[in-house]
């Protein structure tokens, strides 16, 4: 492995920000080239923050993929705009990602706009989906919304999906980090357990494989996790996992006719379980009825929601 020159070397901590499915983890999957961020069409799919790292010879950034910060209806909302508030308090950077398409700024945007006015670090903006729009500069429109309303220290367009300027953005980003040694070892991807990235995991397919009203009422609680890591006797890797719902309405659409839903959901999970760890994996899945826990500090905290 080539010797890094720490002279010369940049890294730090920089927050993503952006409204909900607006990119922000796809930009982080296709820098890293690896899936290490849950993504999906509906909003709100983070919660916690989430670090992600991008290493090269010359920078390290640590992505910092934030929960959306928005108008908080209930305890895991207020959870959520909390975690995002305490990342912007410890970065060297922000990366405000906004879409080649806008014409406007909308009640999302508004909100995080109150929260980046009142930041001391650089503010870089990302003007995603370049790729939906013939004109080179179009994405200019969108970015002139924000020039009278930040202190904006680059603009980048770049496509997540078709993986246009990615290395310019993280390069831009890299200018504006301190002078220092890497934070974490250079093969590290994330700052997580395997428990926390199982749970992810799960969680992302139910977004994918159910109807609308189900994710926002989900959680997901890893009961027994033994890998062949831990026990070496083991060649399979043990998951137990409890999906928490708020409504008998939601465990029947996640369970699906004749459990075929969660079947469903457990093949898609696994699959990609197995990709990540590396051995074989047998997973199982519990679906359980808790009412009203988003509006539960208490049994936030019991599933793993810190505050």
């Amino acid at each position: 492995m080539q010797e890094l020159d720490f002279n010369a070397y940049r890294s730090g901590f920089v927050a993503l920000m952006g409204r909900p499915n607006v990119g922000k983890s796809s930009i982080i999957n296709a820098l890293i080239r690896e899936k290490v961020a849950a993504v999906s069409p509906k909003p709100q799919t983070t919660r916690n923050a989430v670090r992600c790292i991008y290493s090269t010879q010359e920078e390290q950034i640590v992505f910092v993929d934030t929960p959306g910060i928005h108008d908080p209806k209930h305890a895991l909302g207020e959870f959520m705009v909390k975690e995002a508030l305490d990342v912007l308090s410890q970065v060297d950077a922000v990366c405000f990602v906004i879409e080649a398409g806008d014409r406007t700024i909308g009640e999302k945007e508004r909100i995080i706009l109150t929260v980046l006015k009142q930041v001391q670090v650089p503010i870089i903006l990302a003007v995603n989906k370049i790729d939906k729009f013939k004109a080179e500069d179009y994405y200019k429109n969108a970015a002139a919304l924000y020039e009278p309303e930040l202190k904006i220290a680059d603009v980048v367009p770049i496509s997540a999906e078709k993986g246009t300027n990615l290395d310019r953005l993280a390069k831009t980003i890299a200018g504006h980090l301190p002078e220092q040694p890497p934070i974490y070892p250079d093969d590290m991807l994330m700052d997580t357990t395997e428990r926390f990235l199982a749970a992810e995991v799960i969680r992302e397919k139910i977004f994918l494989n159910t109807e609308e009203e189900v994710p926002h009422g989900v959680a997901v609680v890893i009961e027994e996790f033994k890998s062949p890591d831990e026990y070496p006797e083991m060649k399979v890797c043990e998951i137990r996992a409890d999906i928490i719902v708020e409504r008998p309405g939601q465990k029947g659409i996640i369970i699906g006719k004749n459990g075929a839903k969660l079947k469903e959901i457990g093949s898609a999970a696994r699959k990609e379980l197995e990709e990540k760890f590396g051995y074989p994996i047998y997973l199982q899945l519990w679906v359980k009825v808790k009412p009203g826990w988003r509006k539960n500090p208490d049994e936030l905290r019991r599933l793993g929601y810190r505050f």
